[in-house]
């Protein structure tokens, strides 16, 4: 594939010293983040898909990138098939004593935590820090007397009520929430002034103790910060950010860090649909001991969130070049890029990679699987609200009974995918609907070489078409339009995969490049 000109879908950073929000046009969805020295780290949800929990890295807060993950696998036996809405929700990470520590909900199964030294190296297997049912975006504070507390929301679909916030007793060393003498407690009930408060993150400055927490819903709500002399409460409350007069609705979940400089900012994201949740970045300054989020031109104490500002003085900012996460992929290293993850806890032999290739080996798939459901989807996030993305496939290698392509994954989800039976290759587009598992399967064309071309448009955050040939320069339309929709509490991913639907042997495909461009 041609490997000229390929450029990042989505830069922040405008290269004169300011920068667009969001900073990530991306679904890390549920961002954390501290700041450790003058290196920046964020951690964000993945619910079942694998590796997990990605940590991203700024010297600026602008510019990201994708380090690592926190887990290559989710613990659970369940996890090695997809379970949509469930696994590794909202994180929290906090530095302590020269150890990283990354807390995560799974809703099911309790708050595990990972910890490391080295947040770039191998982070340490998980631990169950509490097993429980609904508890959900932990968030931990080590105090000035050495004693160890954890914050925690509630999720009503698995617990049966919500809008309550609870503190209980952490062990020093982050392993396990405290009973006996010492049980946690309600600190906070939000259904009369602050309904659906959660994702707190804790916090304390000035001898005041702070819970930062979204309110009022998703897509409608506003920043809430609480604030006490005492651990347990009572807490003052106050509204600190909405979406006010700006086309940035939510504002949700997020986290406060600060620059060497003694500057404040907020990172927070903002559900726009297919897209998923993308990152924001707002300045914050402090008032009465009270932070005001964003623009407060009123000065009522309750700021709208920015959509350009000057980047922050962080020592970084007039050196760091405009950059982004990973996007396209020409598969020419000996692992997956950090942009991949699977539908589900991976097998190292689904692929392989020798350098100047990505080899997928067509995995046996059970009878009538929805394709939603198919665990060795290879797929990423969408990095922009348009866009196109190219693959480059060679078929040679299928045997009867292989199916193999491009998908998009969401709501509705969408793919156009080659099938070999009786010798022959046909191309084919398959639709579903995420809460039916309703799929229809349409036979297009019959394809006459070993080397296909796809390529999916994304238009208007929401149509997707596609086109397919021989080569990249000779591309014609195929299959339907369809319009997307997001999936349960996360945006719409690409991505290809290899499998194999009746008996015979499976074969394999290999990937040329997964290459983004520009509408044209």
């Amino acid at each position: 594939m041609e490997k000229k000109n390929v450029e990042k879908m989505w830069i922040a950073d405008q290269g004169d010293g300011t920068y667009r929000n969001p900073i990530l046009y991306t679904d890390y969805s549920d961002p954390d983040a501290i700041r450790v020295g003058e290196d920046y780290f964020m951690v964000a949800s993945s619910f079942s898909n694998a590796p997990s929990v990605p940590l991203l890295h700024s010297r600026d807060l602008v510019n990201w990138k994708v380090v690592n993950y926190v887990m290559d696998r989710l613990p659970y036996e369940r996890y090695d098939k997809p379970a949509h809405g469930c696994g590794a929700w909202a994180p929290a990470i906090r530095y302590h004593e020269g150890v990283y520590y990354v807390f995560i909900p799974f809703p099911d199964e309790g708050i595990l935590m990972c910890r490391t030294r080295d947040p770039f190296g191998k982070w340490e297997e998980p631990v169950c820090v509490k097993k429980n049912i609904g508890w959900i975006d932990p968030c931990p504070l080590w105090d000035d007397d050495g004693k160890a507390y954890l914050v925690n929301g509630f999720a009503n679909s698995r617990i049966g009520f919500k809008s309550a916030l609870y503190i209980s007793p952490l062990s020093e060393d982050g392993t396990k929430v405290l009973g006996g003498g010492e049980e946690g407690r309600f600190v906070y009930d939000g259904h009369v002034t602050q309904p659906t408060i959660e994702g707190p993150k804790l916090y304390k400055r000035n001898g005041y103790y702070y819970i930062f927490a979204p309110a009022g819903g998703v897509k409608t709500g506003w920043q809430t910060v609480l604030r006490s002399r005492h651990i347990y409460g009572p807490y003052e409350e106050r509204i600190v950010m909405g979406q006010g007069n700006s086309s940035v609705n939510g504002p949700h979940q997020g986290a406060w860090v600060d620059t060497p400089q003694g500057e404040d900012w907020f990172l927070h994201f903002q559900d726009v649909g297919n897209a998923g949740r993308i990152v924001h970045l707002q300045p914050m300054r402090w008032v009465d001991d009270w932070p005001v989020i964003g623009e407060d031109e009123d000065n009522d104490g309750c700021g709208e969130p920015v959509l350009q500002y000057r980047k922050p003085t962080t020592g970084a900012e007039k050196t760091q070049l405009p950059d982004a996460p990973e996007d396209s992929d020409f598969f020419e290293g000996k692992e997956l890029g950090l942009q991949w993850q699977w539908n589900a806890n991976y097998r190292k032999d689904w692929y392989s990679l020798d350098g100047n290739g990505l080899t997928l080996y067509a995995q046996n798939t059970e009878k009538d699987l929805p394709l939603c459901d198919v665990p060795n989807l290879l797929l990423q996030k969408w990095p922009a609200p348009e866009f196109t993305v190219t693959v480059c496939l060679h078929l040679d290698a299928m045997e009867d009974g292989d199916v193999c392509g491009m998908i998009s994954l969401g709501g509705r989800y969408d793919s156009i995918l080659v099938c070999r039976r009786n010798g022959k290759l046909t191309l084919h587009q398959r639709i579903g609907l995420f809460e039916t598992r309703e799929e229809t399967d349409t036979e297009l064309e019959a394809l006459a070489g070993d080397t296909l071309y796809i390529r999916m448009r994304v238009e208007e955050e929401s149509r997707i078409s596609w086109e397919a040939g021989d080569s990249g320069e000779n591309l014609h339309p195929v299959g339907t339009v369809t319009e997307a929709l997001p999936g349960r509490w996360v945006g719409v991913k690409s991505g290809l995969t290899a499998m194999h639907e009746g008996e015979g042997s499976c074969g394999k495909l290999t990937v040329e490049g997964f290459v983004y461009g520009n509408l044209m």
